[in-house]
């Protein structure tokens, strides 16, 4: 991918229709109604698994290559899937309960957490104003989720913010796991297929009967997501992260638009000064050269909400 040029106008309009697939996702989790979240993520993985294991299984017939595993690929593999798990059982647990612009907000954070745990994990330095973000945005959450306000349950906002630190460790494994050489495709099916069976055991001893309306809803949720999965890659094949990541921030507006139509969800005014506070901090990052979007960090277009 050429960074200094590419197709701009292209990929931007790839990285929307990402975000609006994975805000219609967070629709159809929440539509879904009360079905147990780790349930959702059963079959929102599952769909997510069976695409994947397809495309790697056409690409291994054409480039052998992808199969191979260098010393240390299988350790940071479990632990991109451990964290992309919880990230996905975060977002998804706050979707179910929360405003789901607020949820999608939360889940954004995973770029910045990706910033420090790159920092620590990889030895990659932090610029001051990066850094600096990454304070921002933190403040933009804690208005998001009110912890001293108003807000009467905080558990689904803490579980939303679990959520990003699990995704933002999971982006960082992958930038392990591209650095050692190993595949995209292998990376996307072996987190698609560890999400999808951690949550067997629960569901043999704890299924939830579901109606048929639940299951073709649950059923679009993982289409939806697979939608957002494949138009993000093709975004970041069109173009620069440099120059379309921050669009990757309009999911937020997607998702408030949808759950004001759809659930007649009206955001408040913390709320909206954290989304507003993230946004900035986005801005401000990418400009300084952090470039903070979950798809670039991530490389194989999988997120949380799309882990």
């Amino acid at each position: 991918m050429n960074e200094g040029g590419g197709r701009p106008a292209k990929g931007i309009l790839y990285i929307l229709a990402s975000s609006f697939f994975f805000a219609l996702m967070g629709v159809f989790v929440r539509l879904a109604g009360d079905v147990p979240f780790l349930q959702k993520t059963f079959f929102r993985n599952g769909i997510a698994f069976v695409i994947a294991a397809v495309a790697l299984l056409h690409a291994g017939r054409k480039h052998p290559d992808v199969w191979k595993l260098p010393q240390g690929g299988l350790r940071f593999l479990l632990l991109r899937s451990l964290a992309g798990t919880i990230g996905i059982f975060g977002n998804f647990y706050a979707l179910g309960r929360i405003n789901i612009a607020d949820a999608a907000t939360l889940n954004k954070l995973s770029p910045f957490f990706a910033i420090v745990f790159s920092f620590l994990l990889l030895g990659e330095r932090i610029l001051a104003i990066p850094l600096l973000a990454v304070f921002g945005a933190m403040g933009g959450a804690m208005l998001v989720m009110k912890p001293a306000f108003d807000s009467a349950d905080p558990v689904p906002y803490l579980a939303g913010f679990v959520g990003g630190i699990g995704a933002g460790f999971a982006y960082t494994c992958i930038r392990r796991l591209k650095f050692l050489g190993v595949d995209g495709a292998l990376i996307v099916t072996f987190f698609s297929a560890f999400s999808t069976f951690a949550v067997v055991p629960y569901l043999a001893f704890h299924y939830t009967p579901m109606t048929a309306a639940q299951t073709w809803i649950l059923t679009g949720a993982g289409v939806a997501a697979a939608g957002g999965q494949f138009c993000v890659t093709a975004a970041y094949f069109a173009a620069p992260a440099s120059r379309i990541g921050i669009f990757d921030y309009s999911q937020i507006i997607f998702s408030s638009l949808l759950g004001f139509f759809v659930f007649a969800q009206v955001p408040d005014l913390w709320s909206v000064l954290g989304y507003v506070t993230i946004v900035a901090m986005a801005v401000l990052a990418t400009h300084a050269g952090g470039a903070p979007s979950s798809a670039a960090q991530n490389g194989d277009g999988q997120e949380c909400g799309r882990p």
